[in-house]
């Protein structure tokens, strides 16, 4: 399949006479696809029942004549205000009781059944319009769930729905009380409708009260995208897709992705740097025109797991954005590395957004690939290069990789709820085993909770899973490669209580975590052989062999040739050298890579990206900053 480069671009943002023209220096820079339409209701129904379909028309027309194949987003992230009006209600709440208002978007709660209604609506009659139109070769539905913390809404409808939701699960308020623990502090119910949302409590909420409004608002992004999908489905044979974003883990990805074709993602770095990936002031600032060496290509992996294969890239920084707390500019060369990279951990296309950056409105600060007056931004270029360079080398293919990690979104939600260590957090622990392992110039699989089968793997991680699925516990046990669980894996139940016998309950290892400490950044836990533990320490029991301890002689290690339990979470460096020894047992080849390089094996090439801001030398070639390098396997 050849990559392929595309844009987002806003019609109704412009006049209609520069249309033409935009469409055609698009195909002139080598841009094959344009998504449009995800945030023009209003311009699309301006009042109820009143079409104005023939803008769209006109912009589909003029992109098509031009050779471009189209993304039509569905409108639904930005209900148009008499919409708000009509159905007041269906406006979230945040955590405090305060309704969220109209004004910018995402303005909408996922729970309420008279707006999903609405969407199904407007994807119905989009749907009819515009399914079988040869220029439209895709559709997005809404836009970035869960962007501006919106998966979770603790309004009326919300509290409706989640004891609606808490009926069908456990049937009588009896088993919701037993599941639950409610004997503690007198908490039991007599009937649903006394279960309340669980915010504005005295002290914190009963986790397992919290870990089921976490399953009940997922379940609703999932049901709200299946409402669009279902209409879609009647009317075009065009792949299905949603933008996902990075480091968000409010919502189960992998529940929502089964109803879809593509998954794709939201790729900003340099914006991720600075707000969402932790790091010390040093590593900040020398990456800060680049972004984290690992968070692009672990959201790649990631999503072309989630999308069955399947990824794109939806959106991607082409220079400031407007929304992080600080916004420096990429450095030269890194819209292209972004994309490639991109290629090479499978994406089939990379959108930069956007077109032209807007002289208008909230974004009005975030570049696009052409400055406000039209004239070229620097990604420009860079795009361009990107498009020539892929006529030379159309398809890298992809490649089943050496190592596996498991990650899970309901044990985000479980640690989000009862994370006991301030510094506790799912993505950040799962992250730090992908980014050791990419140190050692490794490609990774990043797999469900739920595989069945892990034989292809030399090697699998599986940290901080709340409960290992049966699925995932049988594949382990016949497993002839080397498995590393742990820290924090399969030490609660499904309600987020400590199980009987305690866990880890795995098979052929008997250990059982019987002391947890979380370690506060002034302490480490120091292991025997060098190295440390930081923001987590289980105490292990049982007569598992010992494969690694610590100073004050606990366990560090414990297990089989085939299955082992990791009782902390490793210092960086630590995790490096634990996973080398590891791969080395497994099989696996592993290399010293210098700072801020990172290799990705596809089925065909060997490709090396210099995260660095100074050029570096790996294997005899020497990378410039943002360098790329590639050669045939």
């Amino acid at each position: 399949m050849k990559r392929t480069l595309g844009v987002c671009y806003y019609p109704e943002h412009w006049p209609e006479e520069q249309w033409a023209e935009d469409a055609r220096r698009m195909a002139e820079a080598g841009l094959s696809w344009v998504r449009i339409g995800e945030f023009a209701w209003q311009r699309m129904e301006p009042s109820r029942g009143t079409f104005t379909w023939d803008w769209l028309d006109r912009a589909i027309a003029t992109l098509g004549a031009a050779g471009l194949k189209i993304i039509l987003g569905t409108p639904t992230a930005t209900p148009p205000r008499w919409l708000v009006d009509e159905m007041p209600e269906m406006l979230p709440v945040d955590t405090e009781g305060r309704e969220r208002k109209f004004g910018s978007r995402r303005h909408y709660d996922f729970g309420h059944q008279g707006y999903r209604e609405e969407c199904r609506r407007i994807a119905r009659i989009m749907g009819e319009r515009y399914g079988t139109n040869p220029h439209i070769a895709a559709w997005q539905i809404d836009n970035e769930y869960d962007c501006h913390d919106t998966t979770l809404s603790y309004s009326d409808v919300a509290l409706k729905g989640f004891r609606d939701w808490l009926a069908q699960r456990y049937q009588s308020t009896d088993t919701l009380n037993r599941a639950w623990g409610n004997v503690f502090w007198s908490m039991d119910y007599d009937s649903f409708d006394q279960v309340e949302l669980p915010n504005l409590t005295v002290t914190e909420p009963n986790p397992a009260h919290v870990l089921a409004f976490r399953r009940y608002s997922s379940d609703q992004v999932v049901a709200f995208n299946r409402a669009q999908v279902d209409e879609l489905r009647k009317h075009t044979d065009a792949p299905l897709i949603h933008n996902y974003m990075g480091r968000i883990t409010t919502f189960d990805h992998w529940a929502v992705a089964d109803d879809l074709d593509i998954a794709s993602w939201d790729s900003y770095p340099i914006g991720f740097l600075s707000d969402r990936i932790e790091g010390t002031p040093e590593q900040k600032q020398y990456f800060l025109r680049q972004g984290h060496p690992d968070n692009q290509a672990f959201h790649h992996d990631l999503y072309r797991a989630v999308g069955k294969g399947r990824l794109w890239v939806m959106e991607q920084q082409p220079g400031p954005v407007n929304w992080a707390p600080y916004n420096p500019a990429p450095l030269p060369g890194m819209a292209r590395l972004w994309a490639w990279e991109a290629f090479a951990h499978g994406a089939e296309t990379v959108c930069y957004f956007r077109w032209r950056q807007a002289p208008f409105a909230q974004e009005q600060m975030h570049a696009g690939l052409l400055r406000p007056d039209s004239k070229d931004a620097p990604a420009l270029a860079e795009a361009s290069q990107v498009a020539a360079e892929i006529e030379g080398l159309p398809d890298v293919g992809t490649a089943q990789s050496p190592v596996a990690l498991v990650f899970d979104y309901e044990s985000a939600w479980a640690w989000d709820t009862q994370p006991q260590g301030a510094d506790f957090d799912m993505f950040r622990l799962g992250f730090a085993a992908y980014g050791a392992l990419r140190k050692l110039g490794l490609s990774v699989d990043i797999i469900r909770p739920d595989t069945n089968d892990v034989s292809a793997y030399k090697a699998v991680l599986a940290p901080g899973i709340m409960q290992l699925s049966d699925e995932l516990r049988g594949a382990l046990e016949t497993y002839q490669g080397v498995a590393l669980v742990g820290p924090r894996t399969d030490t609660k139940t499904a309600e987020l209580t400590i199980p009987t016998p305690m866990g880890p309950n795995l098979p052929g290892v008997d250990t059982t975590v019987v002391l947890t400490e979380s370690v506060p950044p002034t302490d480490t836990i120091t292991l025997a052989n060098g190295g440390s533990f930081r923001h987590w320490f289980e105490h292990l029991e049982g007569a598992a062999e010992v494969r690694a301890w610590t100073v004050s002689g606990h366990p560090a290690i414990v297990g089989t040739d085939n299955l082992r339990y990791l009782a902390g979470w490793p210092e960086d460096e630590t995790y490096l050298d634990l996973l080398r020894d590891l791969m080395a047992e497994a099989g696996v080849e592993t290399y010293d890579l210098p700072r801020g390089v990172r290799i990705r094996d596809t089925a065909t090439h060997r490709f090396v990206f210099n995260y660095a801001p100074e050029p570096q030398e790996w294997n005899g070639t020497v990378i410039e900053p943002a360098g790329v390098h590639w050669e045939a396997r």
